[in-house]
């Protein structure tokens, strides 16, 4: 009897053991079953555990928030926009921040600050005489412009036409506005070339010409006078002597530069002649002027007429009879020699 119910223990254990396997693989196969839900995170995975029952398995709680949440794909999408380093139209909002502040900068510079610290305009210069005014002020105004060759005729105590074109010329040859009225500035210019009328010159008493004679026999001989045509001039007789063809034709008196401003020695072609000339550098008359050496010329000089030698040129050849020079000024040709020499 024994020996036939031992069998039975066996075989209820293999039932045990059959149904305890069946349960095994049905822990394993809901244990997959929740793995496959979630693919994309493991710690779904790890949370399941053998013998769970399938109630504690909310696996698709889980995989709806991480689809949610985990959304890689969209991020490079937007975020491509950001790294570009050109700016998108897609946001205008950015650049007009920028923009606005750089536009409000320049009209902070363009304030009318420097217009209100700057100088003010200088005043017009002072007038001291115009067309109309009459007095002894008028007549020394006329002297010393006839002085520079600006006036001609006798002076008088009346600012008319002929003084307002005279201011006029003067102003517009050094630069100044040609009003033809006297101001301050035109007025010290004036001054400053030209020396106190003397009371001869406010009477209209003309000075009584220098008598000079041709001379024709006894000049200062340079054997570089002998050939041609010369106005050979001597600094040790103070003579210019009109020679052709080494006859001595005649002569007068002239004046040279001072020691600053020395007449060139040497012998020089005449390269041009001009009756009416003011000098570019020292704004005074230079009448029948016969250019020999850059802007050095034999030309007739008031100055020296009236003060002689008590002065000097500024380099030129002072002639102060007028009317012998004119003579030679109409002889001498472009081409003919002077010779400067001691």
């Amino acid at each position: 009897m024994q020996a036939a119910t031992t069998p039975l223990p066996t075989a209820g254990g293999r039932r045990r053991a059959l149904l305890l396997g069946a349960l095994l693989s049905s822990s394993v196969a809901l244990v997959a079953t929740t793995s496959a839900c979630g693919p994309e995170q493991a710690s779904g995975v790890a949370a399941t555990r053998v013998g769970q029952t399938a109630s504690t398995a909310p696996a698709p709680s889980t995989p709806s928030t991480t689809v949610t949440t985990a959304a890689p794909s969209a991020l490079p999408t937007e975020a491509a926009p950001e790294a570009s380093p050109t700016p998108s139209p897609s946001t205008p909002h950015t650049p007009p921040s920028t923009t606005a502040t750089p536009t409000a900068v320049p009209a902070t510079s363009q304030s009318p600050t420097p217009t209100a610290t700057a100088t003010p305009p200088k005043p017009a210069p002072v007038v001291l005489l115009r067309a109309g005014d009459a007095g002894p002020k008028v007549r020394a105004l006329q002297a010393r412009l006839r002085q520079i060759g600006w006036f001609s005729g006798d002076v008088a105590d009346r600012y008319g036409s002929l003084t307002t074109t005279a201011v006029s010329g003067f102003q517009a040859k050094r630069g100044l506005e040609a009003t033809g009225t006297l101001d301050e500035v035109t007025w010290a210019r004036l001054v400053s070339m030209t020396h106190a009328p003397t009371a001869d010159e406010l009477a209209n008493v003309k000075p009584k010409p220098v008598e000079t004679k041709p001379q024709n026999g006894a000049w200062d001989v340079d054997p570089r006078c002998f050939k041609g045509r010369v106005m050979c001039v001597s600094k040790t007789t103070r003579m210019l002597t009109w020679v052709v063809d080494g006859v001595p034709q005649y002569g007068f008196d002239v004046r040279f530069g001072s020691d600053e401003l020395p007449t060139r020695e040497g012998v020089f072609p005449v390269y041009k002649k001009q009756v009416d000339v003011i000098s570019n550098l020292y704004h005074t008359p230079m009448p029948y002027s016969m250019f020999f050496s850059g802007g050095q010329a034999v030309h007739y000089s008031s100055n020296f007429a009236r003060l002689g030698y008590a002065g000097a040129s500024h380099g030129c050849i002072n002639v102060r009879d007028k009317a012998l020079l004119v003579r030679l000024y109409d002889e001498v040709r472009i081409g003919d020699k002077v010779v400067v020499h001691w």
